[in-house]
């Protein structure tokens, strides 16, 4: 099986209507046909007509509902549905078996080949059944062709069905690659969110990619598994004779392999390689994947070459499950959508770190000449003035004094020069510093008492500082226009991926209206986050921003 396994029920509201309204029609159909001309419709029994009733009332409700989360449900009550009707219209010479059809259709095209193909199964064995109720060999050799002409068209629509469902996630995963490879979120959230969709998109139990330094020649190696969702492991790097054993591909640029399920059968144990430029498959020594699969215990392997501009790297997926060529093919699309952003994301934090060490530099040398050396100077003039005065001037201690606060001065400034110009860590991050000190001017100005704080690590990049810092700071400004309130709290956490900033102020009026702040929700939606107002006890509001990181 390819992904399609993995493939849950969907479907789109305009497709639950036009179904359920499909479906309504030909129950009516079916009801009225049977009042106008039932002579038309063969044999039929007692039940045909409370069956129609029942069917038309069932179709109704469900279309007056307009239910679409149990579309795999329905889809199997269909079938019973037409079993029935078929049963009660003269079983193998019913005028209703196509009816089966509409019920193959809706599975095929919401849930995927797997789901068409149990309900094409289904139906055939269903309809087969009524040979039971077949007195003569014309009625059995109709069922027979019935059965199969069912079973071979039913398998076909669910085929491209499932292409269509296949193509749908599809797309939707590049959406999604494209629209997390944001530069705001840093390489490294990037990475791990494009490896943790690829996963999910698979059904796999491991991610894994290896990235070569071409400087260093040491391979950088980060994982994604199910059960650990955005935690990719970072900067665990690996010598050669270390990576060896993982690097599995050596000429083609994509690699499929297979192992079997038993370890006895050797039947199926087979690897192919692929070359992106002619997507031509050749068997390979399947020994090297072989053994990487048998490490990761799978037995699925998908390996692609990364497209870097600089250096090498592979993305690899272990499945215990199988996958076609068309999935390994796919996963070079991921590849090929992704890395290159990547790339351009790693390149713009490079120039970014390059511009910021140079400004500090420059910082530094203005600090220095500007500020340090008349410090300097002022202590000479100073220290001139003391050697001129007679012992007996009562300003001597005062001139010592001041002498000692120059010295000190000058050393806290050079001292703290150096550690601008090397860019040293501060204690606490830039980032509260920040806020704490917009906070004290909000507090100057307007006298509201703003507290901030924060639990846990802030394991920000400097984009998202910013980004957030505005947040913030509208979340202040909104408290001090639009409230009357003299306190208020900003705490920051940063917890399973996700940096939550709640920005609390008191109500004084006893009905406080609710009100989400346009510019705070814009901010966190186009960071991928999401914006909400909460009411809490002792007459406080919050807003809440909750941000992946």
């Amino acid at each position: 099986m390819s992904e399609h396994s993995a493939i849950q029920a969907w479907q789109d509201p305009a497709d639950a209507v036009m179904v359920n309204r499909m479906r309504s029609l030909l129950s009516a159909s079916c009801l009225l046909t049977l009042y106008i001309d039932p002579d038309a419709m063969g044999r039929t029994n007692a039940f045909a007509a409370p069956v129609f009733a029942a069917f038309l009332v069932y179709s109704l409700a469900l279309d007056y509902s307009r239910a679409r989360r149990w579309a795999r449900a329905v889809a199997w009550v269909d079938v019973l549905w037409f079993y029935l009707i078929v049963l009660s219209t003269g079983g193998s010479s019913s005028f209703f078996y196509p009816f089966f059809f509409f019920a193959i259709l809706s599975a095929a095209f919401t849930s995927g080949l797997a789901a068409g193909a149990r309900i094409t199964i289904a139906s055939t064995l269903l309809f087969a059944s009524t040979a039971a109720f077949t007195t003569s060999g014309d009625e059995l050799a109709r069922v027979l062709l019935r059965a199969t002409f069912m079973l071979a068209l039913g398998y076909m629509i669910s085929h491209w069905g499932g292409m269509v469902v296949s193509q749908r996630r599809r797309l939707e995963l590049l959406h999604e690659v494209s629209r997390q490879s944001n530069p705001r979120f840093g390489v490294d959230h990037t990475v791990a969110s494009v490896l943790d969709k690829t996963l999910s998109f698979y059904g796999a139990g491991t991610c894994l990619l290896l990235l070569r330094d071409t400087d260093t020649k040491e391979w950088m190696l980060r994982t994604a598994n199910t059960g650990q969702p955005g935690h990719a492991l970072h900067d665990k790097r690996l010598s050669a004779e270390a990576a060896e054993p993982l690097l599995c591909v050596r000429s083609g640029q994509v690699l499929l392999y297979q192992r079997p399920l038993w370890r006895w059968l050797r039947r199926g144990h087979e690897a192919h390689e692929c070359q992106r430029d002619t997507h031509s498959w050749s068997r390979v020594d399947p020994a090297p994947a072989g053994r990487l699969a048998e490490l990761m215990d799978a037995i699925s392997l998908i390996a692609v070459q990364v497209p870097l501009r600089q250096g090498e790297g592979w993305l690899i997926v272990a499945s215990r499950r199988d996958h076609s060529q068309q999935d390994a093919l796919f996963l070079l699309q991921i590849a090929g959508q992704a890395f290159p952003i990547i790339e351009n994301i790693a390149l713009l934090d490079r120039m970014a770190s390059e511009a910021v060490l140079r400004e500090r530099e420059r910082i530094a040398r203005d600090i220095h000449d500007s500020t340090i050396q008349p410090y300097i100077g002022l202590r000479h003039g100073v220290s001139a003035m003391r050697k001129r005065a007679a012992p007996d001037n009562p300003l001597l201690p005062d001139l010592d004094g001041l002498l000692d606060m120059m010295g000190q001065v000058i050393v806290d400034l050079r001292r703290f020069a150096q550690t601008f110009r090397s860019g040293e860590a501060p204690r606490e991050p830039e980032l509260l510093v920040a806020l704490r000190r917009q906070a004290s001017q909000v507090k100057q100005f307007y006298g509201i008492d703003i507290t901030v704080d924060s639990t846990g690590q802030l394991a920000v990049n400097d984009r998202l500082a910013a980004e957030v810092f505005q947040i913030v700071n509208e979340g202040m400004s909104n408290i001090r226009k639009h409230t009357e309130a003299r306190t208020g709290a900003v705490t920051l956490a940063c917890d399973k991926g996700e940096l939550r900033v709640r920005i609390e102020n008191d109500c004084r009026s006893l009905t406080q209206a609710d009100f989400l702040p346009q510019s705070i929700a814009e901010r966190a939606f186009a960071l991928g986050g999401s914006t909400r107002v909460q009411a809490s006890a002792g007459r406080r509001t919050a807003i809440e921003v909750v941000i992946p990181v």
